[in-house]
């Protein structure tokens, strides 16, 4: 539904209007339709969650106490 909200416009105008909007919509629906789907990884297999997200202790007396703490 399109709601004009200021101003009064021509039947013809509204038409000219309304093409606009429909013809950005059918490219939009287009190029989604192209597009290649991404294959989603599951998050177990991804390689990056391999690395640390936080830099590790130093080594000392305390390492061991410190290597698990909540960041």
């Amino acid at each position: 539904m399109i709601k004009v909200v200021r101003g009064n416009p021509t039947p013809e105008e509204l038409a000219a209007a309304l093409a606009v909007v429909r013809t950005r919509a059918a490219a939009a629906a287009a190029a989604a339709a192209d597009a290649p789907a991404t294959e989603r990884t599951d998050a177990w297999a991804d390689p990056a969650s391999t690395v640390p997200r936080h830099r590790l202790p130093h080594p000392g007396p305390r390492a061991w106490r410190t290597s698990y703490w909540p960041r």
